[in-house]
């Protein structure tokens, strides 16, 4: 079995709208490894009026996003893809993530937003997403109706 680490910074961390996603064992296979997070900086940001969080592929800007790694085979990930609408939406690319208990760093796939407009970068940045958090943004369910327009 071909396996794959994905870190995960938004909705689809433990505790969150859209955990089942990753947890949905008839969807495949899921391991949770621990909290990590982005060796670049990255703005993370909340928008659209569903309130959902973005890793812009911007680097070097904003901060060292904290999230989850998780490792998953080949099916969930195809799965996860299609929450994330890549490549059509969010693009997954390979990055460098530092897990946080091991002091180690491993290659894992995020999903970046490349195409937005540059006031997005304008917005508050934060360094790890929740959707109950202080900035009042809860996430709302959208079944993908938010487009590139709105950002």
């Amino acid at each position: 079995m071909s396996l794959h680490k994905v870190f995960v910074y938004g909705t689809l961390k433990s505790g969150e709208p859209n955990h089942h996603w990753i947890t949905d064992t008839s969807k495949g296979f899921s391991r949770f490894i621990g909290v990590g997070k982005t060796m670049k900086k990255y703005p993370l940001i909340i928008a659209t009026k569903y309130n959902i969080p973005f890793v812009l592929d911007a680097p070097g800007q904003g901060h060292n996003v904290i999230g989850e790694v998780y490792e998953i085979d080949e099916a969930m990930l195809q799965h996860l893809d299609i929450l994330e609408d890549h490549p059509s939406f969010y693009i997954r690319e390979i990055e460098r993530i530092e897990l946080c208990t091991e002091n180690a760093e491993v290659e894992c796939w995020i999903y970046l937003l490349k195409k937005f407009k540059p006031e997005v970068l304008e917005k508050k940045q934060f360094e790890v997403y929740s959707s109950c958090g202080s900035h009042g943004l809860v996430y709302a369910e959208s079944d993908n109706e938010a487009t590139l327009e709105d950002l």
